[in-house]
């Protein structure tokens, strides 16, 4: 079961797509949002959740006081998922994007003050590298953007573009949380 943690819609459950999506655990949402409310803050932030999959972590976000949330997934039947939870949530700023991370970080657009991006363990480093670069090459992220990536704990840290500063690295059992700036 995945639900919200806390927040305006906290203990709420979350939909997950039938199949190709690993949820960020309970533990993990609840000690990076913990995290991200000491160093940040979360009110009015514009969120991007990539590889969204079930949506947890941009749920998560608006629940505790996000402005909005741009979920993208490639999968359909993971973003009809997507706009379930988000109709049951009833929270508002939510948008949908049924593309790949890849097709919508190549496009100039919106920037964004905090992103998520947890691929599927299965996607290589070069591959998260080039979406981390094209969305700071195409202005998706704004000065003092945070993002944070999601990755197996026998990953490598992503290869960061130029412009955006590594700022930490946290190992919850099988999952990796890496942080960064720009």
């Amino acid at each position: 079961m995945t639900r919200i943690v806390a927040g305006s819609a906290g203990g709420r459950r979350l939909k997950v797509p039938p199949k190709g999506t690993r949820p960020t655990s309970d533990r993990v949402r609840e000690a990076l949002f913990s995290s991200l409310e000491a160093v940040v803050g979360l009110d009015g932030l514009r969120v991007l959740d990539l590889y969204a999959g079930s949506g947890a972590l941009g749920f998560e976000a608006l629940s505790r006081g996000a402005a909005s949330a741009t979920f993208v997934e490639s999968d359909r039947r993971a973003a009809d998922v997507l706009k379930g939870n988000a109709r049951e949530l009833g929270l508002s700023g939510v948008t949908v994007v049924n593309r790949t991370a890849e097709a919508f970080c190549a496009t100039p657009g919106e920037a964004f003050d905090l992103v998520f991006a947890d691929p599927p363990y299965a996607v290589k480093d070069a591959a998260i590298g080039s979406v981390l670069t094209a969305l700071v090459s195409n202005e998706r992220v704004a000065a003092g953007t945070v993002l944070i990536v999601e990755r197996d704990a026998r990953s490598a840290e992503p290869p960061w573009p130029d412009g955006v500063e590594p700022l930490r690295a946290k190992r919850y059992g099988d999952t990796t949380l890496y942080w960064a700036q720009a």
